[in-house]
């Protein structure tokens, strides 16, 4: 494995510890800064608006710049960011901490990803991106936590120096360890020393070429995909605790083990899709919607029994994330490299967050009942498999198409 996807892994980790922890970390933080839980709530809400806007923003800002040279920017704003939440001195500041580390998440999963592709050979892709995204996805079991662990024992701002220190060190491990030439096409002589991808194609690197790659069905039928994927199971993610308690019958104590038990699924999801997509891409990106759908809709059905429903949220977990390496690859493919579209990705999954959350919420508020969220999830899942579908089929018509002889 490549030493420059560890490197890029533990960026990945330490972002998501910034995105996650906040959540144990709430109470503390509302009452050191004397701010109402509705205030408080937009140090997450307004992280997950930055992501959407910053994903597009600064990928479009950077889009002439060596890609190296990118993700060590977006890392040191990482740490500023992480900074100015560990010193704030008042609720605004520690806001605007929240706002400038989120505005650096989307940037790097999408331009880390076409940089992690870049590192292996290209029948490998889907499983280097899915190292990439190991850090993500371990630091959703650890998130919550690892913040409520440090801030009871050392205080809130004490976790954000953590992750600061992590930062740091992803920092220097990036500009160290990933090579000049990752996420471009290198020279000869680099190719011949390497085992990555040197022959694939040069991605677009002016704003004007980068755009050009939205001009593909392809490309938006898997943003759409992704969007729904995402919205379907974390707009059943979202009122989870709900159903746990409300409906499985377990008490509040026990929601941080069944939240890691979620979060080790979408460990496994991560690691087993990205080794499906690289066999077969289009077909591993159906079976794990449909799974999910189909998981998602056990759930609601087995919702009160509390063994079915540790399982189901384990399998909610491991088909939830089990797309996500094979949707990056594909739209990027599609896109060929451009880095707009892989940053369009994540914005696209946010998109669906929000989404899926406002409808489980609307179906709660009809008196459908805290198992309605699942439904509605799988019900947002299946359309994502029918566009999925689609897309496949479009691209095997065209496969067909091109390989047919010129007379």
């Amino acid at each position: 494995m490549p030493s420059g996807l560890i490197a890029l892994a533990l960026g990945g980790f330490g972002i998501g510890l910034t995105e996650f922890l906040i959540a144990g970390l709430l109470p503390q933080v509302a009452s050191s800064f004397a701010v109402s839980e509705a205030a408080a709530g937009w140090l997450i809400s307004g992280y997950a608006l930055s992501v959407a806007v910053g994903a597009i923003a600064l990928t479009a800002a950077t889009a002439r710049l060596p890609r190296k040279h990118i993700l060590v920017g977006l890392v040191a704003l990482f740490v500023i960011g992480n900074l100015l939440s560990a010193v704030a001195p008042n609720y605004q500041v520690m806001l605007l901490g929240r706002i400038v580390a989120a505005m650096c998440h989307g940037s790097f999963f999408g331009i880390g990803s076409l940089v992690a592709r870049s590192l292996v050979a290209p029948e490998k892709k889907s499983q280097a991106v899915a190292v990439m995204f190991a850090g993500l996805t371990v630091a959703n079991v650890l998130g919550v936590p690892f913040g409520a662990l440090v801030g009871e024992r050392w205080g809130w701002r004490a976790a954000f120096w953590a992750v600061t220190a992590i930062g740091l060190l992803a920092l220097a491990g990036i500009a160290a360890l990933v090579p000049s030439w990752a996420g471009r096409v290198r020279p000869a002589a680099e190719a011949g020393r390497a085992t990555g991808a040197g022959a694939e194609r040069i991605p677009p690197s002016g704003l004007a070429q980068q755009l050009r790659a939205f001009r593909s069905w392809q490309v938006w039928l898997t943003l759409v995909a992704t969007a729904l994927s995402y919205g379907g199971m974390f707009g059943a993610f979202s009122y989870i605790a709900y159903t746990f308690t409300e409906v499985s019958g377990f008490a509040s104590e026990d929601l941080a083990w069944l939240l890691m038990v979620y979060g080790v699924g979408l460990v496994v999801g991560n690691l087993v899709g990205g080794r499906a997509a690289d066999r077969d891409r289009d077909r591993a990106l159906v079976l794990a919607l449909l799974g999910l759908a189909l998981t998602l809709a056990l759930f609601g059905l087995l919702a009160d029994r509390g063994t079915a429903s540790v399982v189901l949220v384990f399998l909610m977990g491991v088909t939830g994330f089990a797309s996500v390496p094979g949707m990056i690859t594909r739209v990027t493919d599609f896109a060929h490299g451009a880095a707009l579209a892989a940053s369009a990705n994540v914005s696209a999954s946010n998109v669906g967050n929000a989404l899926g959350a406002w409808l489980g919420g609307v179906a709660i508020s009809a008196g459908l009942g805290y198992t309605a969220p699942l439904y509605v999830g799988a019900g947002i899942v299946l359309m994502s498999v029918a566009v999925m579908v689609v897309a496949a089929q479009r691209a095997r018509s065209s496969q067909a198409v091109d390989r047919v002889p010129a007379r």
